[in-house]
């Protein structure tokens, strides 16, 4: 089996670090409604606080669709893993921290 990442060029987790120190990373993430991140990959474990929740899809490079919908002041955590995309598919600005575990 082939590793996507090796053929195709990834990108960034979000559009900005806003922190980084030996055990964690902070990245900005901000979407506008119909706004996708490029294809991208999480090397650790993380988390997301929805700092103006939005209704996203996460969607991964063997086609797997999944519903995100990310409530204002929800958290989730999530392990490291496959490529994928998330996509603003609601009708509000998405503004999130993400977390990464170091």
């Amino acid at each position: 089996m082939t590793d996507v990442s090796q053929e195709t060029e990834l990108g960034p987790v979000g559009q900005e670090i806003v922190y980084e120190n030996d055990r964690v990373r902070v990245w900005h993430i901000r979407l506008e409604p119909g706004e996708r991140q490029p294809l991208h990959r999480h090397d650790h474990p993380y988390l997301v606080i929805a700092v103006q929740g939005a209704k996203n899809v996460v969607q991964t490079v063997d086609g797997t669709r999944i519903d995100a919908d990310e409530p204002t002041g929800g958290v989730v955590y999530r392990d490291p893993g496959a490529v994928h995309m998330l996509t603003n598919v609601g009708d509000t600005t998405y503004l999130a921290r993400l977390v990464e575990l170091k």
